[in-house]
Order: structure tokens, then C-alpha cells, then sequence
């Protein structure tokens, strides 16, 4: 009889799931795909599902958002403190986003990957944005009750763009306008980085929550320019 050879098969470490993150940009890369890295080791060694860091995302991304949104007024009227707030929105849209990196970066390095699996992704993120859009927006009103209704319908629509853009981005039609991964490109990027976007977002809840109304001015004008260049790449590309 021949004896069973045992193979030791090496179990993934930290490199194999950052090695495979999808970017996102430079403070992404930074930060949010390395903690992202971590969180999918954590999570194939706890033996989870993708799914499961995915849900476990929109939990905390809705919990923080939801809290930002029920305390608005109260910071407004100061009974509650900002820093309070805008550490529980801090700390909660980035670990949200870092499971979101994590979910994918499971799934490819764990061959767990399913068109489910990528439904319920995205599905998860439409909600969460939609809950930090509220968010932000609720607490720009109660900062500033006389906020044109126009400039947060026109934030609200704007900020899809960066999901949109996204999931454009992937496949075989995939297409740059600036292709150049020079440093001082990627820094400018940094305006359509969402680690970077929602860090700043937490930071002005966090010290200057009254700045919210020029916050979602500027994400308003920022996204609202690079749908229109968007749309002139585009058109160009198609009519050649």
C-alpha cells in the first residue's frame, strides 16, 4: 500500500489579500486597502464569507450615519458635542469602507467570488452612501436652516457620480481620462478618492460641523464638473 502524502498547503497571509486590492487611490491604497488587507485575514481565518464582511460594512456604515443624522440637531443647538459625532462618523464611514475593500480582496484571494456576491456588494454600497449623503445633508440643514433646497438635491444626485464612475470602470470598457500614475496626479485624484473624501467629511463633523454647507458645496461643484468631462471624454471617444 502507498502511504497518503500530507501537502501542507501555506494559509494566505497579510501581502496575498493587499496584493489583489483594486486601488482606489493613493490615500485608499494608504490606508484604507491595507486595513482592508487585515480585516480579510481576520475574516478567512474566522472562516467568513465575503457576504459576510459586506453586510458587516453596511451595518456600520448605516449605524454611523444613522447616528450623525438623529444627532444633527442637537449638535446644532450645542447639547451635544461635535467631536462626539464626528469621531462616531470618523472612525465608522472609514472601518465601513475598509470591510468594503475587504470583501473583495477576500473573495479573489479565496476563489469565494459569485455574481450574488458582486450584486449584494454594490447593492450595500447604494445604501450606505445614500444613508452618508443623508447624513452630511442633515447636518448642513440644521447648521443652516435656510439652505437652498437646490444645492442639497444637487449634492445629492452629484455624489453618485463617484459610484457610477466606478462600476463603469471595471470590464472590457474600461477607459481613463488621465491615464499618468505620476505623483502629483494622483494627489490632485485625491478630490474623487472616497477614503479620502469621507475622512474629510468626518473631520469637518468632527471640528467645524457649521463648514458642512461649504463641504457638500465643494463635493457638489468637484462632482458635478467631472460628470460634464466625463460625458465630453466620452462623447469624443464614441463620435471618432
Amino acid at each position: 500500500m502507498h502511504s497518503a502524502i500530507m501537502v501542507d498547503v501555506p494559509r494566505p497571509a497579510f501581502h496575498d489579500f493587499y496584493r489583489v486590492n483594486r486601488g482606489g487611490g493613493l490615500f485608499s491604497e494608504a490606508l484604507s486597502q491595507r486595513l482592508g488587507a487585515a480585516f480579510a485575514l481576520t475574516g478567512q481565518r474566522l472562516g467568513l464569507s465575503p457576504t459576510a464582511l459586506t453586510l458587516t460594512n453596511l451595518v456600520i456604515g448605516l449605524s454611523a450615519s444613522v447616528t450623525v443624522i438623529a444627532l444633527a440637531g442637537p449638535v446644532a443647538a450645542g447639547s451635544v458635542p461635535a467631536w462626539v459625532v464626528g469621531l462616531i462618523a470618523l472612525v465608522g464611514w472609514q472601518i465601513a469602507y475598509a470591510l468594503d475593500c475587504a470583501d473583495g480582496q477576500l473573495a479573489r484571494v479565496t476563489g469565494k467570488g459569485s455574481a450574488a456576491g458582486a450584486r449584494i456588494d454594490i447593492l450595500c454600497d447604494v445604501a450606505a452612501q445614500i444613508a452618508l449623503v443623508t447624513a452630511l445633508s442633515a447636518t448642513a440643514i440644521a447648521q443652516h436652516p435656510q439652505l437652498p433646497v437646490w444645492l442639497v438635491a444637487a449634492f445629492a444626485g452629484t455624489w453618485m457620480v463617484n459610484l457610477v464612475t466606478s462600476v463603469l470602470q471595471t470590464g472590457d470598457n474600461a477607459a481613463s481620462m488621465v491615464t499618468s500614475t505620476s505623483l502629483p496626479v494622483r494627489l490632485v485624484k485625491l478630490v474623487r478618492d472616497y477614503g479620502a473624501v469621507i475622512f474629510v467629511a468626518g473631520v469637518v463633523l468632527l471640528a467645524a460641523p457649521a463648514s458642512t454647507t461649504w463641504l457638500i458645496a465643494a463635493f457638489t461643484v468637484v462632482n458635478g464638473g467631472f460628470l460634464l468631462a466625463s460625458i465630453a471624454f466620452t462623447a469624443r471617444a464614441a463620435t471618432r
